[in-house]
């Protein structure tokens, strides 16, 4: 996030787009409800009626896979009626004109045909948002795992950029991180193409750096994501993986095509802290110590580098993963010993410039929002204030581009996953307790109920959904929160699982595949 959970309470526009925030994330959630008892307005641009619409000043229903079309349509309305920030755009923006000359196609009764909303919302919602004084955008899932997802990401920060709402309190582009620490693997390096701190395996001075202060020699080229890892393995070029907390048999795509890439292996290690899907797969499974049996600093999706302590030892032969990679280096022949995960933050703070300044001491009592690059430093509210990163923000011209698969006449349904409030991810800790399997024991498929009154299909009975990859049973829910040509299906569960049924096509740049929009067909099985 370029700006802080807290700093939501004084916004004056709130644009929520591709995040089912109540339920996905329900701390921040309630902060927008806070807001907007406050006064603050509210867009939401969803496929599914999510509890935010309720809430919303406009609503848009928008077909999956259109969201460029949309904010390209919104940011339309806001040039013509001569709503942006021409001193922003002057003094802190590059490429304006390119940008703008791409816009003026994207008419809002064109976006309203493409986006199936109606062209009166386009423009209501686009008038809030360039009226707002302190205007955020906050987004998930539902704008990156599309083929034009990094686009999508994109074409937001155009449209933040073209109001004058980056480097400014209470607004700013504001992804919500799908996990506890993603943010923090993200910055220790969990990336294929960087080392801790964002900084490039290929460049000179980096390598040099990092091989200096580990004494050893390291890659100078990116090395591949998950999904090129997967498709690696199927081939047989990939012999040996390695899996830390992650479940891709029941999270990833094409759950048979990961079955066969994981299958194909040499030899497949999984640390974890139950027995996943996954870890049945593994020639050896290292047991991990929970979040509640380790010391350590989780960086959430505001920036702040938070304490974990203790608070039970670990149960049985688990151990922290900081001791299992410590014990697996040194087997290896790389002798560093750490005592405590505070010797481990002191190299953090050595090498990662955005974390210089902060020390267990200094985040006893309350987490610290890096850039912190000294110990005298407070920490950053809010990212780009009195200058952007790279200089200048810069606009990019983007086309709106069809999804990957679309419908046809053997798949004539558009079918999209998400998660649900009582579940999280693949169900590895949410599925062992009992209230929660209670409030939502099995997987189903929200249906449309002019669709279901179609196909004869009842609240509640059973139905098979397939895709060119898969096939499924589960059961139906009928309702009104999907549009009638949408099937909507949480990921979380292995049995009747939602990703037998996506799509592996990958955006080119960021490489994630496209979990948002697959083309299934629908058929009734009966009670």
């Amino acid at each position: 996030m370029t700006n802080s959970i807290e700093e939501i309470l004084n916004t004056d526009a709130i644009f929520v787009i591709g995040s089912n925030t109540t339920e996905n994330h329900p701390v921040i959630g309630t902060v927008m409800k806070r807001a907007i008892k406050r006064g603050a307005k509210l867009i939401v641009a969803d496929p599914r009626k999510i509890e935010l619409a309720e809430y919303a000043d406009v609503f848009l229903q928008v077909k999956p896979g259109t969201n460029i079309a949309l904010l390209n349509g919104m940011m339309n309305v806001i040039i013509n009626n001569d709503l942006h920030d021409k001193k922003f755009i002057e003094e802190r923006t590059e490429n304006f004109e390119e940008f703008k000359e791409l816009i003026k196609d994207y008419t809002p009764d064109r976006v309203a045909k493409i986006c199936g909303v109606k062209e009166e919302d386009i423009v209501k919602a686009a008038l809030i948002y360039a009226r707002a004084e302190k205007a955020g955008i906050y987004y998930a899932m539902g704008v990156t795992q599309h083929t034009t997802g990094t686009h999508a990401v994109m074409s937001i920060s155009n449209l933040s950029l073209l109001c004058g709402n980056i480097g400014k309190e209470s607004a700013g582009v504001n992804p919500l991180r799908g996990q506890n620490n993603v943010q923090g693997a993200c910055d220790m390096g969990g990336l294929p193409a960087d080392l801790p701190g964002y900084q490039k395996v290929f460049n000179p001075e980096v390598q040099e750096k990092f091989e200096s202060l580990w004494e050893t020699s390291i890659p100078n080229r990116a090395g591949l994501t998950i999904p090129e890892i997967l498709d690696a393995a199927e081939k047989g070029d990939i012999k040996f993986i390695y899996i830390m907390g992650e479940n891709p048999m029941v999270s990833d795509p094409d759950i048979n095509h990961v079955r066969k890439a994981l299958s194909n292996l040499d030899f497949l290690v999984v640390q974890d802290i139950f027995l996943t899907e996954t870890a049945e797969l593994a020639d050896v499974v290292l047991p991990a110590a929970s979040f509640a049996e380790k010391d350590g600093t989780f960086t959430n999706t505001e920036r702040r580098v938070q304490r974990v302590r203790k608070a039970i030892e670990p149960v049985g032969d688990a151990k922290p993963d900081w001791q299992i990679l410590m014990g697996l280096m040194n087997r290896l022949g790389y002798n560093k010993k750490y005592l405590h995960p505070s010797e481990i933050m002191e190299e953090i703070r050595r090498v990662v410039p955005q974390y210089g300044g902060i020390t267990y001491d200094r985040i006893e009592e309350e987490g610290i929002q890096w850039p912190c690059p000294d110990i005298d430093h407070p920490g950053t509210k809010y990212l780009h204030k009195d200058t952007i990163a790279r200089g200048k923000g810069l606009f990019m011209a983007i086309d709106h581009r069809q999804s990957a698969e679309v419908v046809d006449s053997e798949y004539p349904f558009i079918f999209t996953t998400g998660r649900v409030l009582y579940h999280y991810h693949t169900r590895t800790m949410t599925g062992r307790v009992e209230g929660l399997n209670k409030l939502s024991p099995r997987s189903y498929v929200e249906i449309n109920e002019v669709t279901a009154n179609k196909l004869g299909i009842s609240h509640g009975e059973k139905v098979r959904l397939t895709s060119r990859r898969g096939s499924i049973i589960t059961w139906a829910k009928v309702t009104d929160i999907v549009d009638e040509n949408v099937l909507f299906m949480p990921f979380h569960f292995a049995e009747g699982a939602a990703n037998y049924l996506t799509n592996t096509k990958l955006d080119s740049i960021a490489k994630i595949p496209e979990l948002k929009v697959a083309a299934v067909r629908l058929e009734k099985l009966g009670s």
